[in-house]
C-alpha cells in the first residue's frame, strides 16, 4: 500500500513547535518580526502575502507588509530594504517576487542584510550552503527536509536524484541533502536519458514545472518521491509526477496539492524565528 506523505499534517506539527519557541521568546521580551515588501498590485502575489501575514498573526509573531507602487524605482526599493535592514525590531525581510521588469532582481536580493534574509537567497547565504555551512535554507527546500525527517525517511547513505536545478528549489535541495550525507545526482533540462538517473533514486525530488514528467516507468520500486511541481491542467492542480501511476510503485509519495506546498509558508515562519534567535545569540545555529 503506498504511503502518502500529508504535508498539511506535517506543517501543523512544525507550527506547534514554532508556537512554543515564539512563546519562549516573547517571555523574554522578543517578538519575532517578518516584513514583506510587495511591489505592484498583482492579485496572486497579494493573496500569497496575506496568507503569510495571517499565519504570522496566528502564531503570535509580528508581521508587516510594505506596499510599493509598480512605478517604484530600483533605487527607491533598495532604500526601503536598507531601512528595514537598519530597523532592530525586524528579524526577517522578504521581497515578494516577481518584481517589475525595470528592477534588477539580483541587485535587490544583494541589498537585503544576510542576517535578515528569510528566503535564503542572498549571495552570502547561497555561498554558505554551497560549502555545507549552517545557514537559512530556502523555504521549499526546508519544507522538503521536514517532510523527510518527520516521516522517518533516512537520508544518509541514500541516493537522492533531484530533477531541476533552479536557485529557488532544485539546486539548494541538492545541497541540503548532500549536507545530510546523501549521494546526490542533479538532473536538469540538458540531462540525456533522464530515466537512467531517476531509476537510481532512493529519494526522487522533482521540481521542474512540467505536468506528468515522471511516470511509473521512471521510478524505482519503493522509492520516496517528493513532487514540488505545481501545474494547472484542465482546471486542476497537478504536479510534475503522474501521481496515480507512481503511487502504486513508490514507497512514499507527496500529493499535489497537499504535499510540499503547505510547508512553504510554515518554513518562512520557521526561518524568521531562526533569524530572530541567531541575531541575538540565543540558540545554536544550524539544521
Amino acid at each position: 500500500m503506498p504511503r502518502v506523505l500529508d504535508g498539511k499534517v506535517i506543517a501543523e506539527q512544525v507550527r506547534e513547535n514554532l508556537k512554543d519557541r515564539i512563546e519562549n521568546l516573547r517571555s523574554i521580551g522578543i517578538q519575532p518580526k517578518l516584513v514583506v515588501v510587495l511591489v505592484g498590485d498583482d492579485a496572486a502575489s497579494a493573496s500569497y502575502v496575506r496568507s503569510k501575514q495571517r499565519m504570522a498573526d496566528k502564531l503570535g509573531m509580528a508581521g508587516d507588509v510594505r506596499f510599493l507602487p509598480v512605478t517604484v524605482t530600483q533605487g527607491e526599493l533598495i532604500r526601503e530594504v536598507e531601512q528595514l535592514n537598519a530597523d532592530p525590531t525586524v528579524d526577517g525581510i522578504l521581497v515578494q517576487f516577481p518584481l517589475p521588469s525595470h528592477i534588477d532582481t539580483e541587485a535587490v536580493l544583494a541589498a537585503v542584510d544576510p542576517d535578515k534574509d528569510v528566503d535564503g537567497f542572498h549571495p552570502y547565504n547561497v555561498g554558505r550552503y554551497a560549502t555545507g555551512s549552517p545557514v537559512i535554507w530556502p523555504c521549499t527546500t526546508a519544507g522538503i527536509y521536514e517532510i523527510l525527517k518527520r516521516s522517518d525517511i533516512s537520508i544518509a547513505g541514500k541516493t537522492a536524484v533531484i530533477v531541476g536545478r533552479s536557485q529557488i528549489v532544485g539546486w539548494p535541495t541538492g545541497q541540503l541533502l548532500l549536507t545530510h550525507n546523501a549521494t546526490v545526482i542533479q538532473c536538469h533540462s540538458k540531462t540525456e536519458d533522464l530515466r537512467k538517473f531517476t531509476l537510481q533514486a532512493d529519494i526522487l525530488v522533482v521540481a521542474v514545472g512540467q505536468a506528468g514528467l515522471i511516470g511509473a516507468d521512471d521510478v524505482r520500486s519503493g522509492a520516496t518521491v517528493i513532487d514540488v511541481g505545481i501545474n494547472r491542467v484542465d482546471g486542476r492542480l497537478v504536479g510534475d509526477v503522474d501521481f496515480e501511476s507512481v503511487q502504486e510503485k513508490a514507497g512514499a509519495i507527496t500529493p499535489v496539492p497537499g504535499g510540499v506546498g503547505p510547508l512553504t509558508v510554515t518554513m518562512l515562519m520557521h526561518n524568521t524565528i531562526e533569524l530572530a534567535t541567531r541575531r541575538r545569540g540565543l540558540e545554536k545555529w544550524g539544521r
